[in-house]
């Protein structure tokens, strides 16, 4: 599956009307600490809290009213489902999520809210297994990541990164099931190729880096506290395009991710779940091989942790700094 630049091109005219043009702006407290002019891409003020929502706006509209009309599928315990609820309330599609019961209360709330069905199984693959019931009857299924319209629509955030930060050097990617980093690699690659894209991961969830290790595509039993980059396995595509374009792959710790969060809120302003500040955290792994004239873009990919997950967080964060 290779994405061009002008199917990112035609997702963004696609989904235009749609979706959120998200702000990107210059963090002068991150530029001092890292040594770089850092921007802050803050897709996490996008439709549902998060990136999903322009991909899975471009691939209920690629499928056609023919299609539409008999309903659509998805599996997800988070983002996805959410992107789904609101894409679907937006444009009228009858839409059922089906969600492992161990999902966020919040992310199931959410989903309904937005005007899908929700169906809680009692795991992912029994959940899983439900959807391909529901396609078998008619229903059009959905991909959180591995799917090219999913993946197009993801890299619209690239384009416009590109736009607001011209001279951008460098670029921090979460990767869950690799879906977001496909997207912006196909699209900042296509047109600014000395980009420097780096991803992370959490070492609880590195999926990713396990399969580049291995040579192949692995599955993993991911245990980091962010479900949101909890994926088992890595698309073909963004594996490829990982092996030949990232320029590193940093891991991070829950720790880490939770001090990243904490930093966003105290001195940002915002509340990105663990899984966007997971560029901050990476961002502090890397800074000795940062210059002061490079451009530092940080995506910031969502934000739908719930306050008493935070909360949680933090207090993790105390305990631990004060056994230290």
């Amino acid at each position: 599956m290779a994405i061009s630049l002008s199917d990112i091109h035609e997702a963004a005219a696609n989904v235009e009307k749609l979706t959120v043009r998200t702000r990107q702006r210059p963090s002068p407290k991150l530029s001092a600490r890292l040594g770089a002019n850092v921007e802050l891409k803050l897709e996490m003020e996008q439709h549902s809290g998060s990136f999903k929502t322009r991909g899975a706006f471009h691939q209920m509209l690629a499928l056609g009213d023919a299609a539409l009309a008999q309903g659509v599928v998805a599996v997800s315990g988070g983002n996805f489902a959410r992107a789904v609820g609101y894409c679907s309330g937006a444009l009228g599609v009858d839409a059922i999520v089906c969600m492992p019961e161990n999902a966020p209360q919040g992310s199931i709330d959410a989903t309904r809210d937005y005007g899908a069905k929700v169906e809680l199984l009692p795991d992912a693959v029994a959940a899983f297994a439900r959807a391909d019931e529901w396609v078998a009857q008619g229903r059009a299924a959905l991909h959180p990541f591995d799917n090219a319209e999913q993946v197009a629509g993801n890299g619209i955030v690239g384009l416009e990164i590109m736009e607001d930060c011209p001279g951008m050097t460098d670029i921090i990617v979460s990767i869950g099931g690799g879906g977001l980093i496909a997207g912006v690699i196909s699209a900042i690659k296509a047109a600014m190729p000395a980009v420097r894209i780096w991803g992370v991961e959490p070492l609880k969830a590195a999926t990713m880096q396990r399969s580049l290790a291995a040579g192949k595509l692995v599955n993993i039993n991911p245990a980091s506290l962010t479900k949101t980059l909890g994926a088992p396995f890595v698309s073909q595509t963004a594996f490829n395009l990982c092996r030949e374009q990232l320029e590193d792959l940093i891991l991070v710790s829950d720790l880490d991710l939770i001090r990243a969060q904490q930093y966003f809120i105290e001195h940002e302003g915002i509340a990105p779940e663990l899984a966007a500040a997971s560029t901050l955290a990476a961002a502090d792994k890397i800074k000795s091989r940062l210059s002061p004239d490079d451009r530092l873009a940080l995506l910031i990919c969502g934000c739908n942790d719930a306050p008493e997950d935070i909360a949680t967080y933090a207090a993790m964060l105390r305990e631990s700094d004060d056994q230290s």
